[in-house]
Parts: C-alpha cells; structure tokens; sequence
C-alpha cells in the first residue's frame, strides 16, 4: 500500500505524535510519501533518504491509495486541491480542534493504521460546489468541500445580494453576506451563523445568510440539482468571494453562479465512527445534567 501524508504543520502537530505514525505505518509495511513544507519542519525526526516527498497534484497518481490528513477541519480541506477529481480516499487525523472531517483522535493513531493496511474501513462520498463566473475565480479548483460565500469587503457597509434558482427570482438578502454550503459545510460556517444541520448523504445545499438586515429571513434548503446565481449591488465596487478557506476580491459587476460539482469526495471512516456519533461527541449533545 501506497499513502501521501499532508499537514500544515504548526504548533498543533506534535513531533512525538508523526514518529508515532511513521513507526505505525513502517510496521505495517505501507509506503508514505510526505509533503515537502511538511517535511522541511519535521525533518530532524527523519531523513530524506527514507521518505519520498511531494509537492503539487500532479505527483499524486491512481498508485496511491489513501492521503492522510494531519490537523483539524481547514487542513482536510486543503486536501481537495491536491486530490481534485483523483477519488483518492483522504483520512483525516485530527490534531485540531472541533474536528467534524477529522475525526479521527490521536489515540487513534495505531487502530487507524491497522485499518488502513487491512482494508477494514468505510468510505464517504461527499458532495461539492462548484463555482462559475465570468472572470476566472481560484485557478484550476473552482470547487470546494464546505461552503462558497459572498462577503461584503472589510468595514463597508451591508451589501444587497439578489439571488435566482435556476434563472427565478429567490430573494435580496441585505446582509454582511451570504453562505451556499453543502451537506458537509453544514456544520461550519453556516453552523456559526444558525444554519441547520443537514445529513451529509440529503443532496442538497443550505443557504444561510450572514447578518439579516430583516429578521423574517431564515436559511434555507434546497435541492442540489439548482443553480444558484447572484447579483451583488453595494456602496463599494468590490466584495469578497470564498469557496472553503480560500478567497478572491471581486467587481460587483462579476457574474457569479454555483452548483453541484460533477466529481466528490471521498472521505476515510474508521467502522464505529458515524455522523450521528460526531454530531453528539463534537456538539456535547446527551451531557445535560438534567437527563
């Protein structure tokens, strides 16, 4: 077996911890390659005739069966832009905080190897959004796992965002901005700012705004076969576009459109680790002392 390992790296990794997962995954006689800025900060734990390293997508090919993530939610979604539309499984080591995508403990570390060389996990597809505009928007990763968002841009004023399903007219959201995520997005930003909960597996996209100026305006959900689009009129001739953690300044005259992506993700789950557990470990959902 053939895995890349990614990490942000940073105080939350500790050094203990990687050689704890090198001597897993040496045991097991699985093959790891090691991204290089992750590599350069723990290199003195290992050296670089023992482990091969990479740098972009284009050196992650159909021989490697899984990449490991190391760190919290926003280091599984830098995965995407390595995996792209590879299907290559990504199981997510949390060394983070929350943790709705990484949810595997570091005490975990050796049952997670253990299944990895055995085979004896589950996979979760998870769908994406995809975005479309006519400027070009995020290079060649136009998509991402969690949420897109408009934003108005640093202290302006709230922005007018006119939104259509499928060329209908929804509703102007006058807000801060607005948040289109998916399933999985659902428990993030979107969380934050009184979005449901939604199933990863209900095919559909919950749009929430940020900071109503009217308080008759709640998120809703919507099938993801719409295609949304927006209008965005403000006192600036800027905004902020975001898909996941990344983000563009934009015109207010630049046609922005979403949908479901054509490809998803493929997500790594230890056998007893389902969505109705993370929701009530992660949530603290059943420890109020009154049951």
């Amino acid at each position: 077996m053939k895995i890349a390992i990614y990490s942000r790296g940073g105080e939350s990794v500790n050094k203990d911890d990687v050689l704890l997962l090198f001597k897993e995954l040496e045991k097991q006689k699985i093959t790891f390659v090691i991204y290089r800025d992750f590599f350069e900060q723990i290199k003195d734990i290992t050296s670089a005739d023992q482990h091969n390293t990479f740098t972009d997508a284009s050196e992650l090919d159909d021989s490697f069966e899984c990449l490991l993530s190391m760190g919290g939610d926003g280091t599984m979604l830098d995965t995407l832009t390595f995996i792209r539309d590879s299907n290559i499984p990504v199981l997510g080591i949390n060394f983070g905080r929350l943790g709705f995508l990484a949810t595997i403990g570091k005490h975990e570390l050796r049952d997670a190897v253990t299944s990895l060389a055995n085979r004896t996990y589950l996979i979760d597809k998870r769908s994406l959004i995809h975005l479309d505009a006519n400027i070009p928007l995020f290079g060649d990763t136009p998509y991402g796992l969690n949420e897109f968002a408009i934003h108005k841009k640093d202290t302006s004023s709230m922005i007018k965002i006119h939104t259509y399903l499928n060329g209908e007219f929804l509703n102007t959201y006058w807000a801060d901005g607005l948040i289109v995520a998916t399933p999985t997005g659902s428990t993030g930003y979107s969380l934050s700012c009184n979005g449901p909960v939604v199933f990863p597996e209900s095919a559909s996209f919950v749009i929430t705004p940020v900071a109503p100026h009217n308080l008759n305006v709640r998120p809703i959900i919507i099938p993801d076969n719409n295609i949304v689009s927006f209008e965005v009129e403000g006192r600036t001739d800027q905004f902020i576009c975001a898909l996941d953690s990344r983000r563009e300044i934009v015109s207010k005259d630049t046609q922005i459109a979403i949908k479901k992506e054509a490809f998803s993700l493929s997500l790594i789950r230890l056998n007893e680790n389902s969505f109705l557990q993370t929701l009530r470990n992660k949530l603290s959902w059943g420890l109020d002392k009154r049951n």
